[in-house]
C-alpha cells in the first residue's frame, strides 16, 4: 500500500479495529485509550473528539498534543517491518501505535507498554 493511502485512513475507522483486537484478548477500552493517550498526549475528551471526527491519520498525529519522547523506545516488528527502522516520521508514528496495540493484545503489562 502506498504511503498516501495509509496516511488517508480515517482514525475513526481504525480505532474500532484496535478496540476489537484488544477486547478479543481480554483487554479493555480504557486500557487501549490509556496507551493511545500515553503515545499522543490526547486527553480522554480529545481522543473521543478524534474518534468522532473524519480526521485521517496524518491529521490525527499532527494534532496530537504531545507525542511522547519515550516513543523512541518502541522497538520490534509490526507487519514484517522493524518499527525503529521506518524512515518516514509519520509512518513510524503509525507503526509505533500499531506495536503498542499489539503489545496490549498480547497481554503485556501497561507499565511495560508505556516504557516505564
Amino acid at each position: 500500500m502506498r504511503l498516501e493511502k495509509v496516511f488517508a485512513i480515517k482514525f475513526a475507522s481504525l480505532y474500532p479495529m484496535y478496540l476489537k483486537k484488544a477486547e478479543c484478548k481480554g483487554r479493555t477500552q480504557a486500557e487501549l485509550d490509556r496507551v493511545i493517550a500515553w503515545l499522543t498526549g490526547y486527553s480522554a475528551e480529545g481522543l473521543r473528539a478524534q474518534i468522532g471526527s473524519e480526521h485521517d491519520l496524518e491529521c490525527f498525529f499532527a494534532q496530537a498534543p504531545a507525542f511522547n519522547p519515550n516513543a523512541v523506545l518502541i522497538k520490534g516488528v509490526v507487519c514484517g517491518v522493524r518499527v525503529e527502522e521506518v524512515e518516514h516520521p509519520l509512518m513510524r508514528k503509525i507503526r509505533q501505535l500499531d506495536k503498542l496495540v499489539d503489545e496490549l493484545a498480547k497481554g503485556k503489562a501497561l507499565e511495560k507498554i508505556m516504557r516505564q
